[in-house]
């Protein structure tokens, strides 16, 4: 994906985050008018009592012409089936999205997704079906669910005249958790702003001993996100911490 950098996890645009998410789906599955939508939301979310072993999970990733979902496009996604014990990349999909939008100069040197392959793909709306099946009854797990959540929410409104919610595991925004503490009185008092430690994807990776990959591609980023999420339940959970402890 394009990174945010060290965006706080937090910020502006976020899906409603229901303490139920399944009886949000259920009147989800009976408002939404588009029956790819309907038909995602009637599929149910698991529940948040669910040990984290329980749940099925798919990481995703979106690569976009840039960080503004109102201005920006996806260009391509990617998407990775996996539990708390496998990663199930034979089930892995992929697609390369022609966007509403020009692509710059910048997005195309940071994913290498070229205007005669965007040229041949086929938009969205095409292949909404798809998505939405492969994502579908599953927890979804991002790295900064700012970027997948908006920019699925306005894709699919300038499509469709609807939104779209689910809910999320997010890696980064756990990192942040794990590794982001307040500084101490004593350091405020004294003026001391230490630098704040890098939520990135490939930083994130590397403090649990997690190989590198290629950054900015969909299919391998949502692998290196699917690979995270394990290690921080080894590392810092367990495969018994419930659901609700980690999504949003």
């Amino acid at each position: 994906m394009l990174h945010l950098g060290d965006l706080k996890p937090a910020g502006q645009g976020r899906s409603a985050n229901p303490a139920d998410w399944q009886q949000h789906f259920a009147v989800l599955a009976e408002t939404a008018r588009d029956p790819r939508l309907k038909a995602f939301y009637g599929q149910g979310a698991p529940s948040g009592d669910m040990p984290l072993q329980e749940v099925p999970m798919v990481a995703l990733d979106v690569e976009t012409t840039g960080l503004n979902p109102l201005q920006d496009g996806i260009v391509s996604i990617g998407v990775v089936p996996m539990t708390m014990t496998t990663v199930q990349s034979s089930l892995s999909r992929y697609w390369v999205v022609h966007p509403d939008v020009d692509l710059t100069p910048e997005s195309v040197t940071i994913h290498s997704i070229t205007h005669a392959r965007i040229d041949a793909a086929p938009d969205l709306d095409v292949i909404l079906e798809a998505v939405l099946q492969a994502l579908a009854g599953r927890i979804i797990v991002v790295h900064c669910r700012d970027i997948e959540r908006r920019f699925l929410n306005a894709s699919l409104k300038a499509r469709i005249g609807e939104g779209i919610q689910f809910p999320v595991v997010d890696t980064m925004a756990l990192e942040a958790r794990l590794h982001r503490k307040p500084a101490s009185l004593l350091s405020r008092l004294l003026g001391r702003r230490a630098r704040p430690t890098s939520i990135r994807l490939a930083d994130s990776r590397a403090r649990y001993g997690l190989p590198r990959y290629r950054s900015h591609h969909a299919l391998t980023d949502a692998l290196a996100c699917a690979e995270l999420l394990q290690a921080q339940v080894a590392h810092h959970f367990s495969p018994e911490t419930l659901l609700r402890e980690v999504w949003s």
